[in-house]
């Protein structure tokens, strides 16, 4: 039986579902809202409004769809998993309290507090506390010192001042600034000593399996620096995440993760993004996402030889345990072609030449759109250009061969994606 699929989501993680989700004989017709250039390749985009609820519905049933995929947050937080379930609706994706470990900092550090999940220690304190803020952070001493908004914040909620006058700085910009609307509560956190990585894992709400993992690359500036994006480059596997890390991470933090949210009656079905800090001590949780990373999922999927439809209906079946899940030995890198003054102001609309050229790398659509057969930017992260190979080096070079092909006023990349991993295979 062939399956009608509706994929939510515009980005660069939502084409790479797409890419995978096309290859599945059990496919029928995939529907992508609303899409963008590199998903109408591989099905038909909807200029459906994801966060309507009601015109989700009305476009499923009109269409016979089978099964719905949900590739961003904000639907999730917003309960899209709950509304559809009560339709008797199949949807791969976890339910609005469920999505909370990443809809709320607060939410999630308490959770992992309850089920000695290994992460940062932490104070939390509501906007009109922030006064009481700067004193604990001015009592601690410490620096730097890790501010998070509570809420979503598009991966830019996270402010790590390393001076007091910073702190104090970055607390008026979360009460006052462009932020202030994800902190009407905040949680600040002990500064972990460590390297960054990321660990995914596919749940039916009962069982899981890690299907990879990832080190991403969140600074505009090259060697980690300047202000946070949505993500600028990822590579996968990362050599950090050790077997015994990974051994240690499915034991002491995904699993009772899992059986933790199935213990509190709010079962976690869909893809649980891990961001680990590795310290001294060994994996600690930075934060949880409620959906596959983006940039990450660009360099995961393409290594699955598992049909991704089947995997993915599994879940909303209660059927994960008894699928296998195959993946590739390939290394892979995907570095982001941005547009110039991102993640602040940057112009749109600029023409994108020369992806007919690229023939050794995927390309996957995040900011674009066509025009009259032309391509254009249509957003600050515009591009994912994803190579692969049998070695880290391999794979990395690859991306910036072909990268260089695409051309548009003010492009932008950072030129030291997956470095970090190439001097731990040294």
């Amino acid at each position: 039986m062939k399956v009608k699929v509706l994929l939510l989501g515009s980005g660069g993680r939502e084409h790479a579902l797409a890419w995978g989700i096309a290859k599945s004989p059990k496919l029928d017709k995939l529907y992508t809202a609303p899409g963008n250039p590199g998903t109408a390749k591989l099905g038909e985009n909807v200029a459906l409004d994801i966060s309507d609820q009601d015109a989700v519905w009305e476009f499923i049933q009109s269409n016979n769809i089978g099964l719905t995929v949900v590739g961003p947050e904000q639907p999730l937080v917003d309960g899209i998993a709950d509304f559809l379930e009560v339709k008797a609706h199949p949807v791969f994706g976890p339910k609005k309290q469920a999505a909370m470990l990443e809809g709320s900092k607060e939410f999630a550090k308490d959770f992992m507090k309850r089920h000695d999940i290994p992460t940062a220690a932490y104070e939390v304190f509501s906007q009109n506390e922030f006064d009481k803020a700067a004193e604990y952070i001015k009592k601690q001493g410490k620096y730097p010192v890790v501010l998070k908004a509570d809420g979503l914040a598009a991966g830019k909620g996270v402010l790590i001042p390393e001076t007091e006058e910073e702190a104090l700085a970055a607390l008026d910009e979360l009460k006052s600034g462009a932020l202030s609307g994800a902190a009407s509560r905040l949680v600040i956190e002990e500064f972990m000593v460590g390297e960054e990585a990321s660990v995914f894992a596919i749940c039916d709400g009962d069982s899981f399996r890690v299907i990879g993992n990832a080190q991403d690359h969140k600074r505009i500036g090259e060697g980690d620096t300047g202000l946070n994006t949505g993500g600028m480059g990822a590579y996968s596997p990362a050599p950090i995440a050790t077997k015994e890390i990974l051994d240690i991470t499915e034991r002491e933090i995904i699993k009772p993760t899992i059986d933790g949210m199935k213990a509190e009656g709010y079962p976690y079905q869909g893809f649980l993004y891990v961001g680990l800090m590795i310290t001294s001590e060994g994996p600690k949780v930075v934060e949880y996402n409620c959906r596959f990373g983006d940039p990450e999922c660009q360099v995961i999927i393409p290594g699955m030889k598992t049909d991704l439809l089947e995997v993915i209906y599994s879940c909303t079946t209660g059927n994960l345990a008894s699928t296998k899940i195959e993946f590739d030995e390939q290394y892979r890198c995907t570095v982001v072609l941005a547009s110039g003054g991102y993640p602040e102001s940057y112009e749109k609309g600029k023409e994108i030449t020369g992806l007919d050229e690229v023939k050794d790398a995927l390309i996957f659509h995040a900011g674009t759109k066509e025009e009259s057969g032309k391509l254009y930017t249509n957003g600050g992260r515009v591009l994912n250009i994803v190579g692969s190979g049998n070695t880290l080096k391999q794979a990395i070079e690859n991306s910036y061969s072909e990268i260089k092909k695409i051309h548009f006023e003010k492009a932008y990349y950072r030129n030291d994606i997956g470095a970090k991993g190439l001097k731990h295979l040294e």
